[in-house]
């Protein structure tokens, strides 16, 4: 009932302030407050001023109960919005106030800046309450007045008394964010230690066990300057709490890896932290932090996607939840949610609003564009339509809601909640701040990336398969490095499932870039993203590596910075070296110019970099066109530069992943398949692709599979993969338990027995049917849905009826109707693609395979036609669209030229099966069809569900 508004005054008004909100927000469900008067008279929060902002209906009472809690430090908040009743209210309150002694204060209550504005306050009123707009009715503001209104027309609204009071106020208010102070947690440190001798202790400790033979001197000194800068920054408690929670990880067999610029730390190398080795890469430690930047250090931390909630439990019970929480992400709006809230605000139907939001999409860059509206059936010019697509406009952009970070840590040494308010998050047993990444570094507070990641799951699965059939325990350790066989598979782009290098564009660029060793890898992963392409480093990079193009460098300081990378800056290390070494930058000040790179395009702000660059150069002999080439690429890096430190800890993964798919393939695959959703493939692509290598895939059976996919061994034959209960969707976890463990006592006489002794559901009967899992006890899917439909429950009197029935004359399925049930229920299908049931009549058509046109000649014409799996369209492919297509021998790769897209937008962005004619372009061991004519051939697949990765 009470409505107020609480101003702090000074800090510990403020913490007092923090505090209450916290108790409010963690009492209700997310979003909301929940707060009564004991909770207040309770946790009164001293020190902030009070303003009562009654209903329409003063109630003494409040009144009276607010002056006990506040004293002298309650006012009577008004505003007046021109409604009709300004002058009773008025009287009604200045006759309250006197007989509480209490000051009005005048209050404007806005909601917008400007009036013009209204309708878009309207629409988010709607979109807050749930209710279209023609249903609000006195939920709605009467007028305008609730924007930012001019002092000259306050003073024709408000009494001069009532407006002083706002000056009063702000007289009292003294508190600035500027007071607040992070104290790091303490208690990692033990007796007898201070941060700094513990941390120099854990550090040598790790430099025993990193090089046992002894660290070098070019290591050692890198060690002693960052531990050096870290006592002088005070910082060391971080990489304790940090080093706490992956030690904690590691005990628990949790795969770990630090990511990021950290990467360039040797200290996190030490703590074993990140698995970046400083003495095979050349660091630059003031790309993680700098003395001039003076900020909080931010490691990043991945985690096995499955176990990470593990991790993030372990910090809460260790420092508990008033001390560690989340940190927030405020959810803005983007095309897609725009255009659903707004088209319910303006009363479309469910179904309306759902064809439009998937209208909009990448390739129109994310515009309700009136070619888009016409296909899903609107009219763009319609009074609703284009209200629809201004609001839309409008909104994106704006706050929707507040979540939590993917994994950002805030751990404090006393209550939380008295730094920043604190409420649950929608996810049980989580808690999040209410400030985002941006507010914790500009408030310094310590936060810890606790991320997940699917691959680190996956490698740790197939490294327990592969101890299974080896007989030996395997650490990402015992991997071989270097091994030559791992490189000439990658060569040949064959990096499905691969860590980092499983796209279009990636698998496009492994034959040309060739790599041969670990820091090819480090290069191959950071060359494919849009700052080194939109630089102009790519080409120039890979003439320089096929020997077409010299590689020279300007002076022997630049030659060492760049020699790595034969002349041309790949990473934003190097271009951070470069402003150092060529123009006199300290390294402070070449991390504040990697920090501009990153925003120039939306803030500016390169233009006194550009200068200091130029000049620093020409002063050390450096030719104008150099300096200008830099400069150049340096803006390219405004996009996506990637720090070569980050590089380097995916290219880890990615070599252990393409080890494992290359030498075991079916553990690989086993490891994917469990550890779903993630990658760039689906299960679908990924089981082709094991088939393809030589991996036996058995199908899902109640008389042999496990919950997850496993594997099966036979005497001298490689593993077999058997297909989980995990792959049949609709049926529970339960249930597949169940099926295990009695099938562990004894084998399955009927599917009557099955149901029996697992307890299995009708539904779950159904599932099993759908999934052909019940043909080794009933044979086809017919047969087995017709005995999934005849179990009978037991009854308390006479158990399982056994009633003898003879069997109906079911035909089995066809094979076409068995595909579809196969991708309908497993998302895959180990019978006949779908395209080699259809490969007769497609060859009538002249269609060619994926696979033959790897024979035929370069610049021919051929026609193709396969499912859809990926469209993508990237920024910084001046429009053109990629498309790969899926036939049973494999995948052709579609390059399509945008006024190709334009002339035959529907078929490309909408068919399932796409028939291509085109033109064959085949270069450096890639094969790309340039395409023609498409034609959208979906009809001829039926209801097979089939989806495509689209535009990510």
């Amino acid at each position: 009932g009470l409505k107020l508004l609480l101003l702090a005054t000074d800090r510990h008004s403020y913490g007092n302030l923090s505090a209450l909100i916290t108790l409010a927000r963690r009492q209700a469900e997310k979003g909301s407050y929940r707060l009564n008067r004991s909770d207040l008279a309770a946790h009164l929060p001293y020190g902030c001023l009070a303003i009562w902002l009654p209903c329409a209906q003063f109630v003494q009472e409040d009144g009276a109960w607010l002056k006990q809690q506040f004293a002298q430090d309650l006012w009577l908040g008004i505003g007046l919005f021109l409604s009709g009743q300004d002058d009773s209210y008025s009287v009604q309150a200045a006759n309250i106030a006197k007989n509480l002694e209490i000051p009005v204060l005048a209050c404007n209550n806005v909601h917008m800046h400007r009036r013009s504005r209204r309708a878009l306050q309207d629409t988010l009123t709607a979109i807050r309450l749930g209710q279209p707009l023609s249903q609000l009715g006195y939920n709605l503001f009467a007028n305008g007045e609730r924007h930012l209104r001019p002092l000259p027309r306050l003073a024709q609204l408000y009494p001069s008394e009532w407006l002083r009071q706002s000056l009063v106020i702000a007289e009292r208010c003294q508190f600035s964010l500027d007071e607040l102070r992070y104290e790091y947690p303490q208690e990692l440190v033990p007796d007898g230690h201070t941060p700094s001798s513990w941390l120099r202790q854990l550090t040598e400790a790790g430099i025993q066990n990193r090089w046992p033979n002894g660290e070098s001197p070019k290591v050692r000194q890198q060690i002693e300057h960052e531990l050096t800068l870290i006592a002088e920054l005070a910082f060391e408690p971080y990489f304790l709490t940090v080093h706490d929670i992956v030690s904690y990880a590691r005990e628990q067999g949790i795969l770990c890896q630090g990511r990021g610029s950290a990467a360039n730390s040797a200290v996190c190398f030490c703590l074993g932290i990140t698995e970046v080795d400083p003495s095979r890469m050349n660091l630059l430690f003031e790309r993680f932090l700098s003395r001039e930047r003076n900020e909080a250090p931010d490691i990043d931390v991945d985690f096995e996607h499955e176990r990470r909630e593990q991790v993030i439990q372990y910090i809460y019970q260790k420092y508990g939840r008033h001390r560690a929480a989340l940190a927030a992400t405020v959810i803005t709006y983007r095309s897609r949610s725009a255009v659903r809230d707004v088209g319910k605000a303006l009363g479309l139907n469910l179904a309306q609003v759902e064809r439009l939001a998937a209208s909009v999409d990448r390739w129109d860059a994310y515009q309700l564009t009136p070619q888009a509206l016409t296909e899903c059936g609107f009219d763009a010019n319609s009074p609703t339509v284009r209200r629809l697509s201004i609001l839309v406009e409008q909104i994106k952009g704006f706050p929707r809601h507040l979540s939590q970070h993917v994994g950002g840590f805030v751990i404090a040494r006393d209550d939380l909640s008295r730094l920043v308010p604190v409420e649950n998050a929608a996810m049980a047993d989580r808690t999040v701040i209410q400030w985002e990444k941006d507010d914790l570094a500009a408030m310094g507070l310590l936060k810890v990336d606790v991320l997940a990641l699917g691959m680190l799951s996956a490698i740790r699965k197939a490294l327990g398969y592969l101890g299974q059939y080896t007989g030996r325990s395997w650490r990402m350790a015992d991997i071989p490095a270097e091994d030559p066989a791992v490189y000439a598979m990658l060569q040949q782009a064959d990096s499905i499932g691969v860590f980092q290098i499983e796209s279009r564009a990636q698998m496009s660029m492994l034959p040309r870039l060739k790599p041969a060793n670990y820091y090819d890898l480090v290069i191959e992963i950071a060359i494919v993203r849009p700052g080194p392409i939109q630089g102009e480093m790519v080409h120039p990079y890979l003439a320089r590596r096929n020997g077409s193009e010299p590689v020279d460098y300007p002076s022997p300081e630049v030659k060492k910075v760049l020699e790595r990378t034969l002349g041309i800056p790949i990473f934003q290390e190097q271009v951070m070296q470069i402003a150092m070494v060529a123009a006199g930058f300290t390294a402070g000040e070449a991390d504040e110019l990697r920090r501009a790179m990153a925003a120039w395009k939306r803030k500016g702000g390169l233009e006194p970099f550009e200068r200091k660059l130029m000049d620093g150069m020409q002063a050390r002999g450096y030719s104008t066109e150099f300096a200008q080439r830099i400069f150049q690429q340096i803006k390219g890096f405004g996009d996506y530069g990637f720090p070569e430190s980050h590089s380097a800890s995916f290219a880890l993964l990615a070599y252990v992943s393409a080890w494992l798919k290359r030498h075991h393939p079916a553990a690989f695959c086993c490891a994917l398949l469990n550890s779903q959703p993630m990658g760039f493939y689906g299960p679908s692509q990924l089981t082709q692709d094991a088939r393809r290598h030589g991996v036996d895939i058995r199908p899902v059976d109640v008389q042999a599979s496990q919950n997850q996919c496993a594997l099966e061994f036979s005497a001298n034959a490689a593993p077999a993969l058997r297909l989980g209960f995990n792959q049949i969707k609709g049926l529970s976890t339960a249930a597949a338990v169940h099926i295990a463990q009695a099938r562990g006592q004894q084998l399955f006489a009927s599917v009557a027995d099955l149901a029996d002794r697992a307890g299995l559901k009708p539904q779950d009967l159904e599932c099993l049917a759908a999934a052909d899992a019940l043909r080794s006890l009933a044979g086809n899917r017919h047969k087995a849905y017709w005995a999934a439909g005849g179990v009978e429950p037991a009854t308390a009197l006479f158990g399982i009826p056994n009633i003898a029935e003879a069997l109906p004359l079911l035909k089995p399925p066809r094979p076409g109707q068995d595909v579809l049930a196969d991708y309908a229920s497993t998302r895959l299908s180990l019978r006949n693609h779908p395209l080699a049931l259809l490969r007769k009549r497609l060859h009538s058509k002249g269609v060619t395979t994926a696979e033959s046109l790897w024979q035929r000649r370069n610049g021919s014409i051929a026609q193709v036609a396969g499912l859809v799996i990926c469209r993508q369209r990237p920024m910084t492919a001046s429009g053109v669209t990629f498309v790969t297509l899926e036939d049973e021998t494999g995948q052709v790769n579609l390059v399509v030229w945008p006024a190709t897209a334009l002339a035959q937008r529907k078929p490309l962005l909408k068919a399932r099966l796409l028939s291509v004619t085109g033109i064959i372009q085949h270069e450096d061991g890639v094969l790309h069809l340039i395409a023609g004519k498409l034609e959208d051939w979906s009809n001829w697949i039926g209801d097979l569900e089939s989806r495509s990765r689209d535009f990510h």
